[in-house]
């Protein structure tokens, strides 16, 4: 059996055809821009009709999903997809079944599943892209939650609410590809989309002080997070994903600021990369039809 894989985010939209083991046979990806959730859309039935051999549907979403229903209450960075019926709107467009499970829960269930987490009870994922993601994995199973919310890793605090609304001293404010961006474009004086996360890191790495400085409170951000998950859940491990992860000495980089916090022995990075999202939602596929 050939199933459809679709991993969405807020810019880019990833697209495979696997098998239920989980091999590739196909892959693909179309940039996306402004999160715009109709060229979403428009891009995954694009994908179907280039390859009608798929008899599945399986997709990787941000956001507060029921996995049961297939109902997207809060679509993250995709505000097309708030309260949206993405399974039924699928089914009744191509007549085939569809999985949806939330993006990070989909990274875990790939770790579990084919990945360094395979023999583990208990830990953890964290997701850093245009915001923080998260999953956990305790007892042996996925936790989702009361509301489908659990793992929203983002919304911790990485310093003591002042004046301001909460939310500005959450992770997803202060510690973000995004916010590492805009800080930098501020200080430059371009606009946010004439930067990119890679740029900023290798000015850091040129010793460019203003990037370093950056790049330092982005990583003791991250690491403040994780301090706060190491001690809460006492997992076996906690996997870091997201395409800033692949970077060569990213890991190492982010050891020597967990070193001061004495956690570095907990955190590794995912087996899958960018592949990880599609492998999981293959994975939830299977699960959901029981194959």
């Amino acid at each position: 059996m050939h199933i459809a894989a679709f991993d969405i985010g807020g810019t880019a939209l990833k697209m495979g055809v696997l098998t239920g083991d989980g091999e590739f046979v196909a892959k693909g990806k179309t940039p996306i821009k402004d999160s715009d959730g109709d060229a979403i859309l428009q891009g995954i039935l694009s994908w179907l009709e280039a390859h009608p051999e798929c008899e599945g549907i399986a997709i990787s979403a941000p956001g507060y999903v029921n996995p049961h229903t297939g109902f997207i209450e809060m679509g993250g960075a995709i505000r097309k997809f708030d309260h949206f019926a993405i399974k039924q709107w699928l089914e009744e467009r191509t007549r085939l079944p569809v999985a949806i499970e939330n993006d990070a829960n989909c990274v875990l269930l790939a770790e579990r599943w084919q990945g360094k987490a395979a023999q583990m009870s208990d830990f953890l994922v964290l997701t850093i892209g245009t915001g923080i993601g998260g999953a956990i994995f305790c007892n042996n199973q996925l936790v989702r939650g009361a509301r489908f919310r659990g793992g929203e890793f983002g919304y911790m605090f990485t310093d003591r609410p002042g004046s301001r609304h909460p939310t500005h001293y959450t992770m997803n404010a202060t510690c973000t590809l995004r916010v590492l961006r805009s800080r930098y474009a501020t200080h430059i004086g371009k606009s946010l989309d004439e930067i990119s996360g890679e740029e900023i890191f290798d000015a850091s790495d040129a010793g460019e002080v203003t990037c370093q400085r950056l790049v330092n409170d982005f990583f003791n951000g991250i690491a403040s997070g994780l301090y706060n998950l190491v001690n809460l859940f006492d997992p076996q491990t906690i996997l870091l994903g997201g395409g800033i992860t692949e970077r060569p000495g990213f890991l190492t980089q982010l050891k020597q600021h967990l070193a001061w916090f004495g956690i570095d022995e907990y955190i590794n990075t995912v087996s899958h990369g960018n592949d990880a999202g599609l492998l999981g939602a293959v994975y939830h596929f299977n699960q959901q039809f029981e194959r």
